[in-house]
């Protein structure tokens, strides 16, 4: 079966976005990333610069504290309302067209879908640090730090909503190391494989 729907989990740094935009445009079909916030936005209620800064990464706090946020009388943080409205808006978009979608936990809530090919991909510390200095013009210090809390705001995220792993290869279809690879490689086998 054809893959309609390539979800692409990646570390900071290591290109997945580039890469999945990429095979949007190479295989012609609908690619969302920050995109995405409007409708999550729209869905939740809640403004779109509080979307970009939640709906992917769990608070600076740590996993005790997104354990512990404030919740409405149903039981609810603004987090989980967050990540309903992003389930519910990733569901829709999988169900009325071919996309590419990155992060926001995609892959674990289109895990029932057979038509969806998850993607994970890394690289190696080196090239995901001079990849960041360049492109947020930041020092090699700055870069690593950069790295280290966005991977854990996402794995932090992840982990808590989808109740396994991020980045556990088990939980993907692939996982391409962008580093050794390079990106026209991953965006080569990531299109063999959605065929």
């Amino acid at each position: 079966m054809a893959k309609r729907i390539i979800t692409i989990s990646r570390e900071f740094g290591s290109g997945g976005r580039f890469i999945g935009e990429e095979v949007a445009k190479k295989l012609g079909i609908a690619y969302y990333d920050k995109n995405i916030i409007s409708h999550i936005a729209e869905e939740s209620g809640l403004s779109p610069d509080y979307i970009q800064e939640s709906a992917e990464l769990s608070p600076k706090k740590g996993l005790f504290a997104y354990a512990l946020a404030g919740r409405d009388i149903t039981g609810k943080s603004v987090e989980d309302m967050v990540y309903e409205a992003q389930r519910k808006v990733i569901l829709e978009l999988a169900e009325k067209e071919s996309c590419v979608i990155i992060g926001r936990n995609a892959d674990f809530i289109l895990k029932d879908r057979e038509d969806v090919l998850n993607i994970f991909i890394h690289g190696n510390m080196p090239e995901k640090t001079e990849r960041i200095c360049r492109l947020y013009n930041v020092s090699e210090k700055e870069a690593v730090k950069m790295m280290a809390d966005t991977d854990k705001r996402r794995m932090t995220n992840y982990n808590f909503y989808a109740d396994q792993k991020w980045g556990k290869a088990s939980n993907y279809t692939l996982c391409l190391n962008s580093s050794q690879l390079g990106y026209d490689k991953c965006e080569k086998i990531i299109m063999e494989c959605a065929e």
